[in-house]
């Protein structure tokens, strides 16, 4: 045989076992690919924005100022240079398996008073924690939420052998006076 045939034929012998290795991998790439198709990715949580409870919008009530809305519903989201008047408050939430929630907020002041607000129905507290905890619970009750006059008593330092009596503290008198002034921080230049 000469050099040109048995070239021809090594080049056909790998041909034939790169087709041959091509087709094992293709009953091997089908039943792999049928296990990746039942495998979901896991899809990040999205929340973004003030969360709004029906509690704090009963809260609201026309001709509070701007420091007392804020203190009970937070800074807004989004605030616009051209209508200064105004507060949106909005929140959204994308959960894997569940359908995207948003709701939006408008407060309308008039100078530095609350004039009026609208916006979407509010959950309260308790039916939003109902939504998002999706594990089944035994009753399906959701936690309760604030504690009771009793069960903050637990933790009140003034309960004996949880803190030092009054004759036990330091008293004023003892403590030595402080300085009048403290030295510049950079004495040394």
């Amino acid at each position: 045989m000469s050099a040109i045939h048995t070239r021809r034929l090594g080049l056909l012998l790998v041909a034939l076992a790169g087709t041959v290795s091509l087709g094992a991998c293709s009953s091997i790439g089908s039943s792999t690919r049928s296990a990746l198709n039942s495998v979901t990715p896991y899809k990040v949580e999205v929340v973004q924005g003030n969360f709004v409870s029906k509690e704090q919008v009963e809260a609201l009530k026309p001709g509070m100022t701007r420091q007392q809305v804020r203190e009970i519903l937070g800074t807004s989201l989004l605030s616009d240079v051209f209508h200064g008047d105004r507060w949106d408050y909005v929140f959204t939430i994308r959960r894997q398996g569940v359908e995207a929630q948003q709701r939006r907020l408008t407060m309308f002041f008039k100078g530095e008073l609350l004039d009026h607000f609208e916006g979407d129905p509010m959950p309260s507290e308790e039916e939003f924690v109902a939504a998002l905890d999706t594990r089944a619970r035994a009753g399906g009750k959701v936690p309760k939420l604030e504690a009771s006059e009793d069960e903050l008593k637990k933790f009140d330092p003034k309960k004996d052998g949880d803190a030092k009596s009054a004759a036990d503290a330091p008293s004023q008198q003892n403590l030595p006076p402080l300085p009048p002034s403290y030295p510049p921080l950079d004495a040394g230049r």
